[in-house]
């Protein structure tokens, strides 16, 4: 049986945990983890403060020795242990990233609902490159 992209963001949003924009706001005192999966030219045009970009097509193969993420692990924790937050456009992208890093073993991920859209009609911090 043949799936939609939708049927598999759908599928995913029921494993993973969600979180709001305020509350990934109320994080970013704690310096946490924030990967935004988008391509690079939609992450220059305007970021959360503080996220490390890496593409969704190369999360997999990026996120474990990635220098900036490396980084932000306390000296006590082990990346797939860490606080981890993934937001995209949407939430879709993140969504199929945080179950797929799940699948690898990570234990704490959220990926931001509504993503980088949800952050900036709430008028957060933003960057750009």
């Amino acid at each position: 049986m043949s799936k939609t992209a939708m049927q598999l963001v759908q599928e995913a949003k029921q494993c993973i945990d969600e979180v709001e924009a305020e509350t990934l706001k109320q994080k970013l005192g704690d310096a946490p983890i924030i990967i935004d999966v988008r391509e690079p030219a939609e992450y220059n045009a305007g970021h959360i403060f503080g996220a490390i970009n890496i593409p969704r097509g190369l999360l997999e193969f990026e996120v474990e020795g990635h220098p900036a993420v490396e980084q932000k692990i306390a000296p006590s924790l082990q990346l797939k242990e860490a606080e981890i937050y993934l937001y995209c456009r949407t939430g879709g992208r993140s969504a199929l990233a945080a179950k797929s890093l799940q699948d690898m073993g990570f234990q704490q991920l959220k990926s931001l609902a509504g993503g980088y859209l949800a952050w900036e009609a709430a008028e957060y911090p933003i960057q750009s490159v």
